[in-house]
């Protein structure tokens, strides 16, 4: 039977004008409104699960919440879909057909993800609402208005008929908690309320600034001051009481145009793009593009196709060899994921922001410790040369209280001697509770697990990060590596003190980045006697690391 389209469409407009009135996710006209849709599509039941993000804004939902049950739904063919939710909560969806029914045709799966985006956008767009209203208008200790302003004052422009005189953006101050943690509660709070009043006086024109919890905000302004708004939230100094501390955000800007029709489009737009810019773009701002909605699509369909992917074994484990540069000597090296898809490589930047979204950089990341100790036993048993290889962490592990026992548990379950292994943490790691991080260090280090600071110098680093924790190796970023021996700038300068810390802290150290034969002349001259680059290898699959490693 043809899909009818044309009815599917009105279904779905009629539910989307429904949805833009909810005020929570709970309310009951969702569910009265995606019954004749549910009708269309065979859709048994239609659920919700939340798993809460470490926060105080609200409870776990412990029970499936029910958009719609038939009663005869067939849990074993669910479609699963799992939306993050701004706070880092995850919302967990099934999607269920009824007992006896034929699978959905892919036409009809189009259609339901796409309902399940609708019922999520508008969820989520409700929850901050009632959030914002349950908190009051007023934040009394910044003194400036909560989000519910920041909409009724989106709505009053738009009746005055010059909302397209305005941007908006969505800000979220960069590693704020490090501040609480240096400082006392109270301090960081006056650090961040002379931040937001310094921005309120940059700005001219006429403007409205929204906290919206935490460290993250909204904010309204003239056009004319776009580039008054990026330059300070790129960084400013806060001076108070004789303390000084450089303040800094990512931020999803949007330039406000006439296809805007109420005031929660400018919150949707911003949310989505300080997301692609924490996630995708990996860059202290981005602007709002319609195309950024084909980008989610494509991120949905990595998400979707992950679990396939890592049951087939798509992700391979490819080594780049870390040598010695007196001798060019193989020393260790440093397992590295590539993703072999249909005969062909996908690009580590395609999909690993996309992971990092979620749990599943975790899943990623033990999938490729399995494979590695794996690789590592083998060569064991067949009596070859073995070095020590690093394996990357993502920081998304942290929060794990099991993470140390289970890193422990793949390396014993495979039998590798613990000091064949090195987990490598970026600096940005610090961003995290130090406690915890603190924890899983000397916990590797007490089992004979090597560490490794990886990209050092790129993110935001403090001594206490390097100085009171027990890491067995510093990477240097390869943006602080001249790229010619003529070329004697800071960066040169603040290299020769990065190795020259290192060495006096008794870590090793190694340059990341090498390309060319002056650079690794220059290294060795400054002391830094391990490098990892593609003057000495590309990253390559085991065979030929294998290959290269028989040479020695």
């Amino acid at each position: 039977m043809d899909f009818d389209y044309a009815r599917y469409v009105t279904l779905m407009n009629e539910f989307s004008n429904t949805c833009g009135k909810i005020r929570t996710f709970r309310d009951p006209e969702i569910k009265r409104s995606i019954v004749p849709l549910c009708e269309f599509l065979r859709i048994a039941a239609f659920e919700v699960t939340v798993d809460s993000a470490n926060s105080s804004s609200h409870k776990p939902l412990m029970q499936p919440f029910f958009y719609y049950f038939k009663g005869t739904a067939d849990r074993k063919r669910a479609l699963k879909i799992d939306e993050t939710i701004y706070d880092g909560s995850v919302a967990h969806y099934n999607i269920l057909p009824s007992f006896g029914e034929p699978d959905w045709s892919e036409q009809e799966l189009e259609q339901i993800r796409a309902l399940e985006k609708q019922v999520a956008m508008h969820s989520e767009r409700g929850y901050i609402m009632k959030l914002a209203e349950e908190k009051g208008r007023i934040d009394e200790t910044l003194e400036i208005y909560l989000l519910p302003y920041f909409f009724e004052y989106i709505g009053r422009v738009m009746a005055e008929g010059k909302l397209d005189k305005y941007g908006a953006v969505y800000f979220n101050l960069k590693r704020f908690s490090l501040v609480n943690e240096y400082f006392s509660r109270r301090v960081a709070d006056d650090i961040m309320r002379s931040y937001i009043r310094g921005l309120e006086r940059s700005v001219k024109g006429d403007k409205c600034i929204c906290r919206v919890g935490g460290d993250n905000f909204v904010m309204l302004y003239e056009k004319a001051d776009l580039d008054t708004v990026v330059e300070y939230l790129l960084g400013k100094k806060v001076k108070l009481n004789g303390i000084e501390v450089n303040v800094s955000a990512t931020a999803g800007y949007c330039t406000i145009t006439e296809d805007v029709r109420k005031p929660t489009d400018v919150m949707d737009r911003i949310s989505e793009t300080i997301q692609m810019a924490r996630t995708v773009y990996k860059k202290p701002y981005a602007f709002y593009d319609p195309k950024m909605a084909e980008q989610k699509k494509r991120m949905k369909e990595i998400e979707n196709i992950f679990p396939e992917a890592i049951k087939n074994e798509e992700f391979k484990v490819y080594y780049q060899p870390k040598v010695r540069i007196e001798d060019g000597k193989i020393i260790g090296a440093e397992a590295l994921c590539r993703w072999v898809r249909n005969g062909s490589i996908v690009p580590p930047m395609q999909f690993i922001p996309v992971l990092e979204r979620s749990s599943s950089i975790c899943v990623l990341d033990f999938y490729m410790l399995e494979h590695v100790c794996c690789d590592i036993r083998r060569w064991l048993d067949e009596g070859r040369k073995v070095v020590r290889v690093s394996v990357n962490l993502s920081r998304m592990h942290l929060g794990s209280e099991m993470l140390l026992e289970n890193i422990l548990g793949i390396i014993d379950r495979h039998g590798v001697p613990h000091e064949y292994l090195e987990i490598e943490l970026t600096e940005t790691s610090a961003d995290v509770d130090f406690d915890e991080l603190k924890n899983i260090v000397n916990g590797l280090h007490e089992s004979n697990v090597s560490t490794a600071v990886d990209d050092f110098g790129t993110g935001f680093s403090s001594l206490k990060l390097i100085t009171e924790l027990p890491w067995g190796v510093l990477k240097i970023d390869k943006s602080f590596i001249p790229e010619d021996s003529n070329e004697h700038s800071k960066r040169e300068k603040i290299l020769r003190h990065i190795i020259t810390m290192s060495n006096d802290l008794g870590m090793e150290c190694i340059a990341e980045g090498v390309e060319t034969l002056d650079q690794a002349r220059l290294l060795h001259q400054m002391e830094c006697y391990l490098a990892q680059g593609f003057y000495y290898a590309k990253p390559m699959p085991c065979e030929d690391y294998e290959k290269n490693l028989m040479c020695e």
